[in-house]
């Protein structure tokens, strides 16, 4: 429920009335005496789903941009009119109330923090993102996600995109780029550290840490929580669902990467800080399209009270521009994809292929232990370097012609130049112990 306080211009107190009046509101009156334009202000209680549409109408009876509407939440209304008013909006009953646009304003814009809380926020997000993935830590990884204020940005300017503020959509906007930027210059600055310090993960390669690698060489499938992130954004604006969890969401797809930029950016690894720089760029435009696609699949159209001009054509060339845009950047990504496929069958065929070559009488003492596809590294898009298979036996030493034979066999299923190398592990036999 809502309880709306709206000031009257002169010469509009009938026709508010006689709205109010056709819509069956309990209304009260009060003179304005201040001397600026008003004469009147009415005071009434409505259902959450009749905000909306009143204020509408109210716009088109001339309470114009100029006027004051202050929307309160109501805890209880006792009325039997108010009653009948609810299940008028009530339709049939459905759980849940639609925000109203103009309500949506003022939530989006209370979710964007000022400028300076913002800026620290992030960087001690960025700081703690950095040193998670480093010491490649999960569950620091996530605290970062936590405390991370990027929520309001990114709803703030796809609300001002389908309601006309233009004012919340450069806020959202602006906020988004340099707190990207934020994340990772902080990282840079505390790779760097980390890099002088001699603190190398893994003892020189930081990629081969878990945390690192799927940000570096991203597939399509990261665009999942983007996406899901931009559509929980938005329901949970106007649904009143939990903002705190959607707020974790939306920065699992862009800190960690933004982290991950910085970090192989100070290690002298541009390949791969593209591959995480193409992520970040990636979910940005995810998240708004998302957002964007929601809010008008909701209902939230232009029209409403207080919109000058139309936004449908805006609407229509953002989501043109982030969808071309996402298009363009995703096609690295599904080169990505298509390679994880790839190398996944690689690796089925080639332990079959293995499995059976040793099942030879001549091969009687040796067992496949484990077959590796090993890429090479060039990020963000690798291929296939060479195939590993570890072959153990009670013999040191290798088995003559096992290679070849071994990279025949795998060869046939693949066109392209395969490289097999095989490494021998000697098995040592443990007795059984006596009684």
């Amino acid at each position: 429920m809502r309880y709306l306080e709206v000031t009257v211009p002169k010469g509009k107190r009938a026709a508010v009335i006689d709205i109010l009046e056709d819509e069956g509101i309990e209304y009260v009156v009060s003179d304005e005496t201040s001397g600026r334009g008003y004469t009147a202000v009415v005071r009434f209680p409505i259902p959450t789903r009749a905000v909306e549409p009143v204020l509408d109408r109210l716009r088109q009876a001339g309470i114009s941009e100029d006027a004051s509407v202050v929307v309160i939440d109501a805890e209880t209304v006792i009325s039997e009119e108010f009653s009948t008013l609810r299940e008028q909006y009530s339709h049939g009953g459905q759980a849940g109330s639609r925000t109203s646009r103009q309500v949506l304003r003022t939530k989006a814009d209370e979710l964007t923090p000022p400028f300076t809380i913002y800026a620290v926020m992030l960087l001690i997000s960025a700081v703690v993102a950095t040193a998670g993935l480093l010491a490649d830590s999960p569950a620091v990884v996530i605290g970062a996600m936590v405390i991370a204020p990027l929520l309001g940005p990114a709803l703030a300017a796809n609300v001002g995109i389908v309601t006309g503020d233009s004012r919340l959509k450069s806020t959202g906007f602006s906020y988004q780029i340099v707190g990207v930027a934020i994340v990772i210059g902080a990282s840079i600055g505390l790779a760097t550290l980390a890099r002088l310090a001699g603190l190398e993960p893994a003892g020189v390669d930081i990629v081969v840490a878990t945390e690192l690698q799927e940000r570096v060489a991203p597939n399509l499938f990261s665009l999942a929580v983007a996406l899901g992130a931009g559509i929980a954004g938005i329901l949970s604006l106007t649904r009143g669902f939990s903002e705190a969890i959607v707020g974790v969401m939306i920065a699992a797809a862009l800190i960690p990467p933004s982290a991950a930029v910085g970090i192989t950016v100070a290690w002298g690894m541009y390949g791969a800080a593209t591959g995480a720089a193409v992520l970040v760029i990636v979910n940005v435009l995810s998240i708004n399209l998302a957002a964007l696609a929601t809010l008008w699949i909701a209902g939230y159209r232009p029209q409403g009270l207080f919109e000058v001009s139309p936004t449908r054509t805006p609407t229509y060339t953002y989501a043109a521009i982030f969808g071309i845009a996402l298009l363009v950047l995703a096609a690295p990504l599904a080169g990505i994809t298509l390679l994880d496929f790839h190398t996944t069958e690689l690796e089925s065929v080639a332990t079959d292929e293995a499995e059976t070559v040793l099942e030879e009488p001549q091969y009687a003492d040796r067992e496949v232990d484990d077959v590796t596809v090993e890429l090479d590294g060039n990020y963000p898009i690798q291929s296939v370097d060479r195939i590993v298979i570890t072959v153990t036996g009670q013999t040191p030493g290798p088995e003559p012609g096992l290679a070849e034979r071994l990279h025949a066999a795998i060869s046939q299923h693949s066109d392209e130049s395969l490289v097999v190398e095989v490494q021998y592990v000697v098995a040592e036999e443990h007795g059984d112990v006596g009684d």
